[in-house]
């Protein structure tokens, strides 16, 4: 079982490059959040190299160009920029969205998949605990503020556009609370990797609640979550008992960079996976999420909840 393929022919030791061999992305946009290191990167090198037109959305501008740079030499005619995006500040969400809508580029697929784990208790620029402002509430209001390029993009050009918002297994551990509403904010009881788990959990509610607004929207647009594997990159830097478990087992039990790219890699391209949305994927497989992800009113309320978050936080109109 552990070395089975799913329904899609594809399992845990599948790479990106096999899950979007003969795959054209040609006159595809996407946006990869994330990009200047890690499966981030691996996915936007993909993408690239089928043929889509990769904005790297990163915080670390020296790093992006780095990686940037990498990709052309492997691959001369991929088409890749680069534009800053700190997802854990609503204003440089707001400067991103505005400057890529600016340059008239269309949209085809958004891919949320920046994160950070398990850090000592922090509040982001605007006062939102760290991880759930990096790893929900940037990428909700990324996607609020594109969903309308990419709606124009997917009617203009008859293609699916598609949303992915890279979660984890560990959203099966957040706080027994699910989201803790009240408390998201507060130091008391905090810990590290519940709010870890808290925020990879809204990452599925998002996709669920998203999904079911396009629906009846009836929009051209799918949002799924997926599950790329544990993977020994850099998120793991502010858990030092991670980083030494990674270090002593990481070739036995861990996915490379290049598997754990890859569901999200088959998710944004593969026509296995056209028409499907409200998903959650593990393995380039349909795979149950917990029942607390499945809660279709704790996704709206999360959703209402972000939505205050934001306005709350927003800089004042000038």
């Amino acid at each position: 079982m552990f070395l089975s393929k799913g329904p899609s022919g594809f399992s845990r030791f599948s790479t990106a490059e096999e899950v979007t061999q003969g795959i054209d992305g040609s006159g595809l946009t996407a946006i990869v959040t994330g990009a200047s290191s890690g499966i981030g990167t691996e996915t936007a090198r993909i993408l690239a190299l089928r043929g889509v037109h990769v904005v790297m959305a990163i915080r670390n501008v020296s790093a992006g160009k780095e990686v940037k740079e990498t990709i052309l030499k492997q691959n001369p005619t991929a088409k890749i920029d680069t534009m800053e995006l700190d997802v854990s500040s609503i204003a440089s969400v707001n400067s991103f969205a505005s400057e890529f809508k600016s340059s008239g580029l269309p949209l085809n697929l958004l891919i949320n998949n920046a994160g950070i784990l398990g850090t000592p208790f922090m509040l982001s620029k605007d006062n939102i605990e760290l991880q759930f402002a990096t790893n929900h509430v940037g990428h909700f209001h990324l996607t609020n503020l594109l969903l309308e390029t990419m709606k124009k993009t997917a009617h203009e050009s008859n293609k699916e556009g598609r949303i992915v918002n890279v979660s984890s297994r560990r959203h099966q551990f957040s706080y027994p609370e699910g989201i803790r509403f009240d408390k998201i904010n507060s130091q008391s009881g905090y810990n590290g990797l519940s709010a870890y788990g808290q925020s990879k959990l809204a990452n599925v509610l998002h996709a669920n609640e998203l999904a079911r607004r396009l629906k009846e929207d009836r929009a051209k647009i799918t949002a799924n979550s997926v599950h790329p594997g544990a993977i020994p990159t850099n998120i793991f830097r502010h858990h030092t008992l991670f980083s030494s478990l990674v270090t002593i087992f990481g070739k036995l039990a861990l996915k490379n960079v290049p598997q754990g790219a890859a569901t999200t890699c088959y998710v944004a391209l593969h026509p296995q996976v056209e028409g499907i949305s409200g998903k959650y994927f593990a393995n380039c497989n349909i795979t149950a999420a917990s029942s607390q992800a499945n809660d279709a009113q704790l996704g709206k309320r999360l959703w209402d909840f972000t939505e205050h978050l934001i306005n709350q936080n927003s800089p004042p109109s000038q």
